[in-house]
C-alpha cells in the first residue's frame, strides 16, 4: 500500500450508529468501520477525521466509541435533530475541513439505509464517487488509484481525480476490533451545524414491516481463492428452458413456474 507523498491527503470518514442484525443493540456500522480501516491503511490516525452528523443518545455514544476504540482520538459530532436532512450540515463540514478523500459505507443499518446520501453528497459538493471499493492502491495530491470491486470476485483498477468520496461494502478489508481503553479516552466533539428539514420524508407513511419475498441466492467471493473459481466458472445449468416463439400467456407461466419453484413467490 502506498500512502500519498507530499502533503497530507486531508482523510475524513462518515461514520453512523449501526445495528446488530441478531440483538438489534446499537452498534459501529460494518461497512463504516471498513471504510475507517481503509483510512488509517492510508494515514496516521491523528490524521483521519471522523464525522457523524445526527442526534447523541446514550446508546447512539456507545455504538459510536466503537470507531474511536480502533486508534483515532476523536470523532466529530454534528448535531442534527431527528429528521432533518443531514447532507447539507456534512457538507458544511467537509468544506471546512478541506477533505480530500472522504470513506463511507455503501449504506447504513439504521434510518432510511437506502444508500443514497454519498451520491447526494458528491453532488453537492461536485466531487467524484467511486462505488463498492475493494481498496486503494495509492494517492497522491491530485489522484488516487483504487481497486473497485465487480461482480463474480473480478477487480478493475480506477484512476480517479480528487477530491472523491469512495463507498466501501463486503468487499474491503474487515476493520479490526475495537479496544475497550482507547474507546473510553477517545472525545467526542459536539459541533454545531445547519439544521435543514428533510422535506421528503415528512410526506412519507411509515408502517410496520411485512415478511419480504425470499431472494434469489447471491455468492460473495471473499478469498482470492474464490474469487478466481467464481471468475472462472461456468454457468451451472441444466434444467433450464430456452423458450422461443412462445405466446406472451405461455412465457408468463414458465416465469411465475419458475420463481414459485426458487421460493420467490407462493
Amino acid at each position: 500500500m502506498q500512502r500519498e507523498t507530499g502533503r497530507s491527503a486531508q482523510l475524513a470518514a462518515l461514520v453512523s450508529v449501526g445495528r446488530h442484525p441478531v440483538t438489534g443493540r446499537a452498534r459501529r456500522a460494518e461497512y463504516d468501520a471498513r471504510a475507517v480501516e481503509i483510512g488509517l491503511s492510508l494515514a496516521a490516525p491523528e490524521d483521519i477525521s471522523l464525522i457523524h452528523a445526527g442526534e447523541c443518545t446514550g446508546e447512539s455514544e456507545e455504538a459510536l466509541r466503537g470507531y474511536l476504540g480502533m486508534g483515532i482520538a476523536a470523532l466529530d459530532l454534528v448535531r442534527q435533530p431527528s429528521g432533518a436532512d443531514v447532507v447539507p450540515a456534512l457538507e458544511a463540514r467537509l468544506r471546512e475541513l478541506g477533505a480530500r478523500v472522504v470513506l463511507c459505507g455503501a449504506r447504513g443499518e439504521t434510518g432510511e439505509a437506502s444508500g443514497m446520501l454519498p451520491f447526494l453528497l458528491a453532488e453537492r459538493l461536485g466531487w467524484s464517487l467511486v462505488c463498492g471499493l475493494a481498496e486503494v492502491e495509492s494517492v497522491d495530491a491530485e489522484t488516487m488509484t483504487v481497486l473497485q470491486a465487480l461482480p463474480r470476485g473480478q477487480r478493475r483498477r480506477l484512476k480517479v481525480r480528487l477530491p472523491a468520496i469512495v463507498t466501501v461494502d463486503a468487499a474491503a478489508k474487515p476493520a479490526r476490533q475495537s479496544a475497550f481503553g482507547p474507546a473510553r479516552r477517545g472525545e467526542i466533539r459536539p459541533l454545531t451545524g445547519e439544521v435543514t428539514p428533510d422535506a421528503a420524508a415528512e410526506a412519507w407513511t411509515v408502517a410496520p414491516a411485512k415478511k419480504r419475498p425470499k431472494r434469489l441466492k447471491i455468492v460473495k467471493a471473499t478469498s482470492a481463492r474464490d474469487r478466481f473459481k467464481a471468475a472462472a466458472a461456468k454457468a451451472e445449468g441444466g434444467g433450464g428452458q430456452v423458450l422461443t416463439g412462445v405466446s406472451p400467456q405461455a412465457g408468463a407461466e414458465a416465469v411465475l413456474k419458475l420463481l414459485r419453484e426458487e421460493g420467490v413467490l407462493r
